[in-house]
């Protein structure tokens, strides 16, 4: 009997990781090539023979609806896990930067996704929800702290976001994406107004030396 068991839960376990194997693979690939990136080209990335990827996945829409998903949801986790982080605004700037990486991507399957939304509307309300509550809870808390101007909404952040990451298409558009969002962050920080103050007499000095 426990022979048996053993036996019969192996290929399951061997399964879950060939899973995750494609998946992680194909992220990079998608990420890398974009839409025309091959089937084959993830399965040799992941280890695995093209029919254990099609046993899985066997369409390249729902290969691309898998990866998407996953990202969703490890961005769900990472907020989780950013909730009890010491500093507020730095956990949602940690938490954007890793959504950047998401969007490429994103990108890379834009196509094969927006075929998988027009079948019906649930992978773009699984997203939206649980990206509005994951940045939504983190924004929450910096505001909660003071650290943080609290006018702001978590779809308008969303919004924001992604329009950053969309106005970028050339080689390169992370970074610069990244720089931007370091901008953006510390422009929704609630400055100290002895900080405002200092950085006013700062810039004063240098005029009262040339009266002299």
């Amino acid at each position: 009997m426990d022979d048996h068991t053993d036996q019969s839960r192996k290929p399951r376990a061997d399964a879950v990781r060939n899973r995750e194997r494609v998946l992680e693979a194909a992220k990079l690939v998608f990420n890398a090539g974009g839409s025309e990136a091959s089937l084959e080209a993830v399965a040799k990335r992941a280890g695995v023979g093209i029919g254990t990827l099609y046993r899985h996945f066997p369409t390249r829409e729902d290969l691309f609806e898998a990866v998407y998903r996953r990202e969703v949801e490890q961005l769900s986790e990472l907020a989780e896990q950013l909730k009890n982080a010491k500093d507020p605004v730095d956990a949602l700037r940690r938490w954007l930067r890793s959504g950047v990486e998401f969007v490429a991507t994103k990108k890379g399957m834009v196509a094969a996704l927006a075929l998988a939304v027009q079948s019906g509307s649930e992978l773009q309300t699984f997203s939206f929800e649980r990206l509005t509550k994951a940045i939504g809870s983190l924004l929450d808390r910096a505001a909660a702290a003071g650290a943080m101007r609290a006018d702001i909404s978590p779809e308008d952040l969303l919004r924001a976001f992604f329009g950053m990451c969309y106005m970028h298409d050339q080689p390169g558009w992370q970074s610069s994406v990244l720089r931007m969002l370091d901008v953006f962050v510390d422009g929704l920080r609630v400055q100290p107004a002895g900080k405002i103050k200092t950085r006013a007499a700062s810039s004063a000095k240098p005029a009262a030396k040339r009266k002299r």
